[in-house]
């Protein structure tokens, strides 16, 4: 009586529909996380240029320099493009940075809400879509 189970090399060359399902949420989240990035740094770019199109709201708590938000903004837009790039690569640092700076996002939107309020809530979306893809992936654990 023979196991008539492949070998490793043989398995190896063929791709399981999870791991195409876990590269196309990588792809995903990298192109959300650039996507997030970009708009990020135009944002950050009004803020520091004080454009017409943010409001001004009074007794706010977490009232801050529309300047200020503006770098804040561009720092934050700045480090999610090149994490993107990072999980272009699917590099492990780069999913790990990814839910971080997409966290930051998040937080940084939800504090500068009066300021621009639709778009923050866009950006919080399109942050929660990035952890949600970067924390569904599993490791191809089959190569160990």
């Amino acid at each position: 009586m023979t196991a008539t189970h492949p070998t490793h090399a043989a398995s190896a060359g063929q791709r399981t529909a999870k791991q195409n399902w876990a590269e196309g949420l990588m792809a995903f989240a990298a192109v959300m996380l650039l996507l997030a990035g970009v708009l990020d740094i135009f944002r950050g770019i009004m803020g520091i240029a004080e454009d017409d199109v943010f409001l001004s709201t009074r007794n706010y708590v977490f009232a801050f320099d529309l300047t200020g938000w503006g770098w804040v903004h561009l720092a934050l837009g700045v480090v999610a493009v090149i994490v993107s790039l990072g999980l272009f690569q699917t590099a492990m640092w780069a999913r790990v940075l990814g839910v971080a700076i997409a966290g930051l996002i998040v937080i940084a939107n939800f504090l500068s809400l009066p300021y621009y309020p639709v778009w923050s809530v866009v950006m919080i979306a399109f942050s929660g879509f990035v952890i949600w893809a970067l924390c569904v992936v599993k490791p191809d654990r089959s190569t160990e």
